[in-house]
């Protein structure tokens, strides 16, 4: 399992330094890629920015606390969440699994505790919702490789900005469902931007003049009019063939 998850990248959030550095050095010390917030806003520019695999988020914060935190995550990102506490009190539990979290670690932890917990929970939901990882062949035209940041069109590598790279992303991690506005400006831009719809209406038709043959009638990127978009739905296409 280790070669499997070695790549995956972790956001590490709390304000006591020595804590983020401890966890730092044991996760990449087991092979994860580690970045780094101090406070929930910095969290959520991380969140925007680097799109984790996991996040482990501390529940003790000033300003924000993690209770806080995780429900602004929760409205943009179905991304894997750990709770760090120095609470024991179950109230403190279930509150956070309401919340949305997957699980949660007491602090002092061991470095074998979280690393254990942490596979675990990577394991459960690329088990449950299948991997964004490796490359993944839309159909015979278009290829993409999130691992790599790499797009692929009728052989040759497109350039996306980094904005295009995002909002690309959430689209093709739901392929099939309608993704509304208001969760792609939260997701993409970042929760502050949900009343800015024009950016969603601009970026699609950025990513459809770069990837789609007819950008005026579009196949990958699909607009379900007064809703959001909708990437089409490849896995489903390729079951059927």
């Amino acid at each position: 399992m280790a070669e499997t998850l070695e790549r995956r990248r972790i956001l590490v959030v709390d304000d006591e330094e020595r804590m983020v550095r401890f966890i730092r050095l044991n996760l990449e010390h087991d092979g994860f890629h580690v970045s780094e917030a101090f406070n929930g806003k910095q969290a959520l520019e991380r969140l925007r920015d680097k799109t984790p695999d996991l996040i482990l988020l501390d529940v003790m914060m000033p300003d924000l606390d993690g209770f806080e935190v995780l429900k602004m995550i929760r409205e943009v990102s179905n991304v894997p969440v750990i709770m760090l506490t120095a609470k024991g009190e179950e109230d403190d539990r279930v509150r956070g699994l309401e919340l949305g979290a997957d699980d949660y670690v007491t602090k002092p932890f061991s470095p074998r505790e979280l690393v254990s917990r942490a596979r675990a929970v990577l394991r459960r939901t690329e088990t449950a919702s299948g991997s964004m990882h490796g490359l993944i062949e839309v159909d015979e035209r278009l290829k993409i490789d999130f691992d790599r940041r790499e797009i692929w069109l009728e052989g040759k590598i497109v350039k996306l900005r980094p904005t295009e790279y995002r909002l690309l992303y959430h689209l093709v991690q739901n392929a099939g469902w309608v993704v509304s506005h208001d969760q792609l400006l939260a997701k993409v831009w970042g929760y502050e931007y949900r009343d800015e719809p024009h950016y969603v209406r601009l970026y699609i038709n950025y990513l459809r003049q770069k990837l789609e043959a007819d950008p005026a009638n579009p196949k990958y990127i699909l607009t379900e009019r007064g809703v959001g978009y909708r990437f089409v739905d490849f896995r489903r296409q390729a079951k059927e063939e």
